[in-house]
């Protein structure tokens, strides 16, 4: 493992390009492997041993590689498994997603913010302990997003149906006065255009990818790992996507959420 190995990044399907395109802004000289478990989506609404037991099949993958460090771009995967896969890969470096409650708790100026989750994501430990640490004098709502992973993965990011969800969840929200909104899940940064229309300009919608894609250029450079061959790299500076899924339908939504074709590749662990 070099500094030209790869970073690998996971979610249960496509929502994790959202933290990969945060990553390539900041690391553009990286080489990225990324797996969507298409094939078991969406994780939200499986056991968390469930999830677990995907995360180490992909993880295992994602070695077989020779990735220098794995992104768990997923928030719900990363309640069910980051603390259980660093014990199992101890030399492995692991970054994970942690509901960004702690920048709503401290721009709050109503004393109240959202979270939007999946459900699953609301039951792990590392929700309960974000909320304990950061938001103990701010008023947190919790709102489980059952369908809208399914809605972003079939590339209905405005359609009236995914809007319909939107302000049927949002609207309590909005009557409690809530001034900032985390996105807790990697797949809901896709729909921020309709969540602005809905919300308003006085509500901060706050996506973590920017800070995840911080955390991996730190923990490349305290490894000296981080790759300065301006652009030259194992896999020549690409990204190359695998999918659990069918490999057509993951490239017609990638082409739907980001503009650009890609290399994909389907395979079954």
């Amino acid at each position: 493992m070099t500094a030209l190995s790869p970073i690998g990044i996971f979610d249960s399907g496509i929502g994790g390009v959202s933290v990969l395109i945060a990553i390539r802004k900041l690391l553009p000289n990286e080489g990225i492997i990324y797996f969507g478990d298409n094939a078991n989506l969406p994780y939200g609404e499986k056991s968390l041993a469930e999830v677990r037991g995907f995360c180490e099949q992909i993880t295992n993958f994602l070695l077989q590689k020779r990735c220098k460090v794995i992104v768990i771009a997923c928030n719900t995967a990363s309640a069910a498994a980051l603390k259980h896969l660093r014990q199992l890969h101890p030399e492995t470096t692991f970054v994970g997603m942690e509901p960004a409650v702690k920048p709503a708790a401290e721009q709050t100026q109503s004393g109240v913010v959202g979270v939007l989750a999946t459900t699953a994501t609301f039951q792990g430990e590392l929700f309960a302990s974000v909320v304990d640490r950061f938001a103990k004098n701010v008023k947190v709502l919790h709102q489980p997003c059952p369908g809208l992973v399914q809605q972003i993965e079939s590339g209905k990011l405005d359609s009236a149906e995914t809007e319909t969800m939107l302000r049927m969840w949002l609207q309590p929200m909005i009557e409690s006065g809530i001034d900032s909104l985390v996105l807790a899940c990697t797949h809901y940064p896709f729909v921020v255009p309709l969540l602005k229309k809905i919300l308003g300009e006085k509500v901060n919608v706050i996506d973590p990818a920017p800070a995840v894609a911080k955390q991996v250029k730190k923990v490349l450079e305290e490894k000296e790992l981080l790759n300065e061959s301006q652009g030259k790299n194992v896999d020549g500076n690409s990204v190359v996507y695998f999918t659990s899924g069918v490999k057509e339908l993951f490239e017609k939504t990638l082409f739907i959420l980001t503009g650009n074709n890609g290399d994909v590749q389907e395979i079954k662990l």
